[in-house]
């Protein structure tokens, strides 16, 4: 199972105990990747996509978060893509599924 979803995103910073960049996913699709949970996702809510900002892909899990998900962007794709905090950013994403 896949579905694609395009939304834009502002790039933060978590400073957690593991510091990461994220993009929030909007609340209309955040909904929709609630709904597809059950069957894609592999434990604790985690829900694995392939992500594209620009010209880079990558394949990540996107984190859940106070009724949202999360979509780590990783400082090579954010390196290459000339991504700085704040920046929002247009984002691709294929759910992917078994």
């Amino acid at each position: 199972m896949t579905a694609r979803l395009a939304f834009t995103g502002a790039v933060f910073h978590w400073r957690g105990p593991s510091p990461f960049h994220f993009v929030r996913v909007p609340p209309d699709e955040a909904e929709l990747i609630a709904s597809l949970a059950p069957v894609v996702s592999y434990g604790w809510g985690m829900i694995p996509v392939a992500a594209r900002i620009g010209g880079t892909e990558w394949r990540t899990s996107l984190w859940p978060k106070d009724g949202s998900y999360l979509l780590p962007v990783r400082d090579a794709v954010r390196r290459a893509e000339g991504i700085a905090l704040d920046h929002v950013v247009e984002v691709v994403m294929d759910i992917v599924g078994s």
